[in-house]
């Protein structure tokens, strides 16, 4: 943990403080950002203020007295429930304005581990708690240098596997064998653990015609389908180097068995791949004019194209997820639809691009980039982009 940073951040968020809490180590996020072992027994609430300026407060439980020692700060011990409400009225002073790890009405539930009678209570004694998303953002999603090559790398190995699957398919079909979505799947898994790879057992999306139209389709020995000529087929892999701190690199790639796919097909990649298109622009504009950009106003950017061209109804999910070291990350997500992230991208993250168009039972297209933001603002894709369908 890093003190000084992070009372910095908190006068630039012009707020009084960040209260942390935990219980029964719930709050991962606040594990990670304070350095916590979450693997140590916790059976008792826990407090830990950390002020704009001036002395963290450790408030613990007489039970658990040493939880909190490897932090900076004074400590105080609580015995009774009364005493905690009591100890906390102290700790927070005249304070007004706290941070803590939550999300007003729940709009990024990302980040909301705080739960709401703990919230009720830091009310009832006068205090106004307000979300810590955007410093969440800055000290779980900001990606050093080394983690960008990290992801560069992942991303090198990453697209040349997805083309070896690509190929792996075309041999099957033309050598007449009986390969399942399944297999191509494990191929692709065992191919992640040959080049140093992992995806943390989420073994990737391999589907044809209208599994994928399933966003989350996940092949098994018994469902999956064999390929032939004719198909439509979507590819979603993610993985990242086996390796303390490496970045996911996460990509969806479509193709067809043959070579003339059908026009639906080819108009709902074009579609796809202009809202795409759309999406990286507007945040590039954004930061090349110096203009805050907001998550929500880039998956608006995106739809619209979709709606625009009569797909609307069909585009099933958010446009993009934050990425880090978990494939979806705890930085701002590119979304107006099931949420609405009201984070703002800032230098140093990276989030996936992906709208799709689900036309159930008949075909799927999703296109996925991933950009990163430079600590200089510069708007960056790490490898290709599909222009166009690959034919297998």
């Amino acid at each position: 943990m890093n003190l000084q940073s992070i009372q910095k951040a908190l006068k630039e968020h012009k707020v009084d403080g960040w209260l942390f809490y935990d219980f029964h180590n719930r709050d991962p996020i606040t594990g990670r950002i304070l350095g916590l072992d979450y693997n140590k027994m916790t059976t008792r609430r826990w407090f830990y203020f950390i002020p704009a300026a001036g002395e963290p407060v450790k408030l613990v439980s007489s039970v658990e007295k040493t939880r909190l020692d490897q932090l900076p700060g004074r400590k105080v011990v609580y015995l009774s429930w009364l005493e905690l409400h009591q100890q906390l009225k102290n700790i927070l002073g005249d304070q007004q304005n706290i941070a803590m790890n939550y999300s007003p009405m729940n709009n990024i539930p990302y980040v909301s581990m705080v739960d709401a009678g703990t919230i009720e209570l830091i009310r009832s004694l006068g205090y106004n708690p307000v979300s810590a998303a955007d410093l969440i953002q800055l000290f779980e999603a900001v990606i050093d240098e080394a983690g960008y090559q990290s992801h560069v790398s992942a991303g090198k190995k990453v697209l040349a596997i997805k083309d070896e699957a690509f190929a792996e398919i075309g041999k099957a079909v033309r050598e007449g064998r009986q390969t399942t979505e399944y297999e191509i799947q494990q191929f692709i898994a065992r191919r992640f653990r040959e080049e140093g790879l992992t995806n943390d057992g989420d073994d990737p999306i391999v589907g044809v015609n209208g599994h994928p139209a399933d966003p989350h389709f996940e092949p098994t020995p018994e469902n999956s389908y064999v390929f032939k000529e004719g198909d439509t087929v979507l590819i979603d892999l993610w993985a990242k180097e086996n390796k303390p701190g490496a970045i996911y690199y996460d990509v969806t790639w479509c193709g067809f068995i043959g070579q003339n796919p059908p026009a639906k097909y080819v108009e709902i990649f074009n579609v796809v791949r202009d809202a795409r298109d759309a999406a990286k622009n507007f945040v590039k504009d954004r930061f090349a004019r110096g203009v805050p950009c907001g998550g929500w106003e880039v998956d608006d950017a995106c739809r619209e194209v979709v709606r625009r061209a009569g797909y609307g109804d069909f585009f099933l999910h958010r446009t993009g997820h934050s990425i880090g070291s978990e494939v979806h990350g705890n930085g701002g997500n590119i979304d107006n639809l099931e949420t609405k992230d009201e984070r703002r991208l800032m230098p140093g993250v990276c989030f996936s691009i992906e709208p799709g168009i689900y036309l159930e039972e008949e075909m799927a297209v999703r296109s996925e980039i991933n950009i990163f933001i430079t600590p200089a603002g510069d708007v960056t894709v790490a490898g290709e982009e599909q222009q166009s369908l690959i034919l297998i």
